[in-house]
């Protein structure tokens, strides 16, 4: 696992959790009566499943 900052970390989920909010497939299967796209991004981002890339120059 790449290492993060906590900024890194807080964006990714940030943006993660604003594609589920708006219709994006969860990646994951999410516990029944799980709503909150921020928890459901937080665990997406536990598990090693976003696609998402942090670009540093």
């Amino acid at each position: 696992m790449k290492k993060y900052t906590r900024f890194e970390k807080a964006r990714i989920i940030g943006a993660r959790a604003l594609q589920i909010s708006l219709g994006a497939p969860v990646l994951i299967d999410i516990p029944e009566g799980t709503i909150d796209p921020i928890e459901i991004a937080r665990t997406e981002f536990d598990r090693q499943v976003i696609p998402i890339d942090v670009k540093r120059d």
